[in-house]
């Protein structure tokens, strides 16, 4: 007989509380949240007990909250999971000192280190003959050592994106302007952000890469899980309606429509299957309209940010670790999932749906394809679409007031970060 399952998610944003909330519909379980503070999004919440962790970038800390909140619920089965991949590392690297209490459904920790580098990951793409971008990496060895002069962009053209090699460790740093992924628009404004990142101590290789013109629309998102063997068994393609674009969360996802891309599954299929990879990665790619490929960015070892999109479209993702690894049962996705679920012969996601952290209104102002808008309006109207903050559970007046404020100021923070006129400018850029 199985025990009772208690989910442990660490973090505090969109992720943490999506992956709370795909556990809580999928077994009708309230997970335990752990997260360096009561934010909004998991406070006043009815799904989920939330712990605070002060010291939650201490892995010391973390594996002491994690075996005390273990000693409260003896009688079950725990899974913990991570919302960002400096927390999945945590967990990772402190695996010996947590899996006599917990299941930690994660790759190892010298593969994991291997592709979530960011230089890592473009060799591997390299080998295997898989679209990637032309990149330039600079070595960053922090503020006390030898600078390490400038990089060699005479292969690229500005603009070009730049971003940390290891997200993990940039996680450690501040700066002033600190963003996940820059935008640098020529050569002198890339020797200044060198500059900062080095002053701010930050210690690992920076990435230039190829700038791929289009604006959010061209992203895409894939999300593949890979059974205990190393072989892929499940994947769920998404078309990037439009991402974030406040400095912290620049580049994730805030609408999805769900899409089938075999080609693209195959390709990812490839790569994990070649690396012997288990569990889940999170892939980030863009449409190149100069030549027509896909091109894969990086991959992320766990489910993403926005992870909901998987679940929006009636397949909840966390039943794959709980179904092989506390249950013990081979992950076939249709005995994961149930017959409902459109699925292909490899596994595939079919079903179409709509995902978004915004109000509809506003993600359709930024939708410039007719053709895709309708879509997304269809999809609405047809009930198939999904905010994951907003669930029928959750009936705390305190949190509805608080989610009213969070999406009118949605429409702040656009108007502020990303003005219409520069999601025009860009898509037009990208189909000149």
């Amino acid at each position: 007989m199985n025990r009772r399952l208690q989910p442990v998610v660490l973090g505090g944003d969109i992720g943490a509380y999506s992956l709370a909330r795909t556990f809580h519909e999928a077994y009708g379980v309230k997970p335990v949240v752990v997260s360096g503070m009561s934010t909004g999004l998991v406070r006043h919440s009815r799904i989920l007990h939330h712990v605070a962790e002060p010291r939650i970038d201490d892995p010391d800390a973390i594996v002491a909250r994690l075996r005390s909140i273990a000693d409260e619920h003896r009688d079950a089965d725990l899974v913990v999971m991570g919302s960002a991949d400096w927390l999945v590392r945590t967990l990772v690297e402190n695996r010996d000192r947590l899996e006599d209490r917990y299941t930690v459904p994660y790759v190892g920790e010298e593969l994991l280190l291997r592709l979530t580098d960011k230089e890592g990951f473009g060799e591997l793409c390299a080998e295997l003959g898989i679209a990637h971008p032309t990149t330039v990496v600079h070595k960053i060895e922090g503020r006390d050592a030898p600078d390490g002069g400038e990089p060699d962009t005479s292969g690229l053209t500005f603009p070009v994106i730049a971003k940390a090699a290891s997200t993990a460790a940039y996680h450690d740093v501040e700066f002033a302007g600190k963003k996940k992924v820059f935008l640098v628009e020529s050569r002198a404004e890339l020797v200044d952000l060198l500059a900062r990142v080095r002053t701010a101590g930050y210690v690992g290789s920076f990435v230039i890469q190829d700038y791929i013109p289009g604006d959010d629309s061209g992203m895409r998102i894939l999300t593949c899980y890979s059974d205990a063997n190393g072989k892929v068994r499940f994947s769920a393609f998404g078309h990037v309606l439009l991402e974030e674009h406040t400095p912290g969360a620049l580049g994730n996802p805030a609408g999805i429509i769900t899409q089938v891309q075999p080609e693209v599954v195959e390709q990812a299929t490839r790569l994990l299957e070649h690396v012997g990879w288990t569990g889940f990665a999170n892939f980030d790619l863009k449409y190149d309209p100069r030549d027509g490929r896909y091109v894969l960015f990086e991959l992320n070892p766990r489910l993403g940010r926005s992870n909901f999109y998987i679940a929006a479209a009636g397949a909840h993702a966390v039943k794959f670790s709980v179904h092989e690894h506390l249950r013990g049962l081979d992950p076939d996705p249709r005995a994961v999932l149930g017959a409902d679920v459109p699925l292909s012969a490899t596994g595939e996601l079919e079903a179409r749906s709509l995902y978004t952290v915004l109000p509809g209104p506003l993600l359709r102002r930024y939708v410039l394809d007719p053709e895709v808008r309708a879509e997304a309006r269809r999809l609405a109207w047809r009930g198939r679409s999904s905010n994951p903050l907003w669930y029928r559970a959750e009936t705390d007046p305190r949190r509805i007031a608080y989610l009213c404020i969070a999406q009118l100021n949605q429409w702040r923070k656009y108007a502020r970060h990303y003005p219409l006129a520069e999601a025009r400018r860009l898509a037009w850029k990208g189909t000149a």
